[in-house]
């Protein structure tokens, strides 16, 4: 007989607490953590080598700013999941909310810490839609596009390492909404990874069972993306 949803969903939960982030990217095991200041939240030095603190929240992106209202956002999720669904503004402010303080650190070489976001935890986000048991990875879309292209803003992550408890889909920052130009309505925080990881203005969420390296990626990026190895390009992945 065909599981029920309830079914699937709390197999996937059990599957989801057996979960080990930190065997994902086998090359740092056993490597020291770099960088300067006290441990952070998670346990490794405040600031990653080769980072400086700013107060301020620099702006990148690929050189294009679309303007996208809660009134018209959406998020697709979709792939190898149970629940395949398109979520509007209301619905999105329907799932769990969570509140948290967490760190900012840009591959640029600079880091901005204590941000305060409140959002979406992507771990609640996957218990929704329920993973199927062969979705290992998850790549997100933004709503941006090259300049003069129609190539989308794409990364992605091993679901392991999405499932961290401070990714979230965050939509304030600082107690006010998102700012349009550093991905309001709705981006991706990845603390624990360089910033790129996390997509700004994000559309659309695919859970696949094989990796799909991302815009930055493809371009000579790192595909693990950790700050306290200084593992900012894929020359990097080598050592």
């Amino acid at each position: 007989m065909e599981r029920s949803l309830v079914e699937k969903r709390q197999s996937f939960i059990r599957r989801m607490t057996q979960l080990r982030p930190e065997t994902v990217d086998v090359r740092v095991a056993g490597k020291t953590p770099e960088g300067s200041g006290p441990p952070n939240r998670h346990g490794m030095p405040q600031v990653p080598p080769g980072q400086r603190r700013v107060r301020n929240w620099p702006v990148l992106d690929l050189g294009c700013t679309p303007e996208i209202s809660p009134a018209t956002w959406e998020l697709v999720i979709e792939g190898n999941i149970e629940n395949p669904c398109t979520l509007d503004w209301e619905g999105f402010l329907a799932l769990p909310q969570v509140e948290d303080v967490s760190d900012f650190h840009c591959v640029t070489g600079w880091s901005r810490l204590d941000n305060h976001w409140k959002g979406v935890p992507f771990s609640a986000l996957a218990e929704f839609v329920v993973p199927k048991d062969d979705a290992r990875f998850v790549r997100f879309t933004g709503y941006d596009r090259a300049p003069g292209t129609q190539v989308p803003y794409t990364t992605s992550l091993p679901l392991a390492r999405a499932l961290d408890p401070d990714v979230l889909l965050v939509h304030s920052w600082e107690g006010r909404p998102l700012p349009l130009e550093h991905g309001g309505p709705v981006r991706v925080v990845t603390p624990r990874l360089y910033a790129w990881k996390g997509a700004k203005w994000i559309h659309c969420l695919s859970f696949l069972s094989g990796d799909a390296p991302g815009f930055w990626e493809a371009r000579g990026y790192s595909n693990s993306a950790q700050p306290w190895f200084e593992d900012r390009y894929s020359r990097d992945e080598s050592r």
